[in-house]
């Protein structure tokens, strides 16, 4: 069905595996398509959860500078566009996406690591936005990483191009977990599984809302949370979730 990467499912967790080892997973046209496609799908889909991995020996280069190089500056826009819009769908489908993170993750890849809702990282891992150092800075890459980073560790990261470890990205907040490469799948599972516990519908509200407050002033923020938590009381697993607590049984969720 994709020539660039390979997707699966087991019980209700959707894979993407970018599967271009050769070019080290580098991001072109073809492969940024694949993947919204392949998102999009899973994104209708009855699953709870998406993993997004990368096969070989490196989880994402960003982009294919074969590709890029070879465009105008309409071409270079209607590419960055579409990699635009496959980081959006990855944040408003109703599931929860996770990165699985092995090798390295730069520039356009770093981007997808701080797109997905969740990240695991083994210890081999290491993340750039190298534009810095070269001639193509990442203005793009850098947007998501800047909301989860902060902005004195983003410019270091921008301006110097240098990769940072597992250990570096955990304390600054790129990945949720570090782990030893031989327990990559392990920990992947056991986050991904207590992240989808619960009411679909009511994760799916909620993952929509935590984007649409983010980096809000914050009257703002509570404006968009209040009029949403008090909508979401109605819905039935939020009602299943409260009587099961007052009636101090297990809920049965609907949803």
């Amino acid at each position: 069905m994709y020539e660039h990467l390979l997707m699966s499912r087991d019980g209700d967790t959707v894979t993407i595996t970018m599967n271009r080892p050769e070019r080290r997973n580098s991001l072109s046209a073809d492969h940024l398509a694949e993947l919204l496609a392949a998102f999009r799908v899973a994104g209708t889909s009855d699953a709870t959860g998406i993993v997004l991995a990368g096969a070989g020996p490196v989880f994402s280069a960003g982009h294919d500078f074969g590709d890029v190089a070879k465009r105008d500056l309409m071409g270079v826009r209607e590419l960055l566009t579409l990699c635009t819009d496959l980081m959006q769908t990855m944040q408003s489908i109703p599931q929860v996406v996770i990165a699985r993170v092995h090798g390295l993750a730069t520039a356009a890849g770093c981007q997808l690591v701080a797109s997905c809702d969740l990240a695991v990282a083994a210890e081999s891992a290491g993340f750039a936005l190298p534009g810095g150092k070269g001639g193509w800075f990442c203005h793009t890459p850098a947007v998501p990483v800047a909301r989860s980073i902060g902005r004195k560790r983003l410019m270091e990261l921008a301006l110097t191009g240098d990769v940072i470890d597992a250990a570096t990205a955990l304390d600054w907040g790129l990945v949720n977990r570090v782990v030893p490469d031989d327990q990559l799948d392990d920990a992947v599972g056991d986050l991904l599984s207590r992240a989808t516990r619960g009411s679909r519908a009511s994760k799916s509200m909620g993952k929509v809302t935590l984007y649409a407050q983010l980096d809000r002033p914050e009257a703002d923020a509570y404006a968009i949370a209040l009029e949403v938590m008090a909508a979401a009381s109605q819905l039935p697993g939020a009602r299943e979730g409260m009587a099961a607590f007052l009636e101090k049984r297990k809920p049965s969720w609907p949803d």
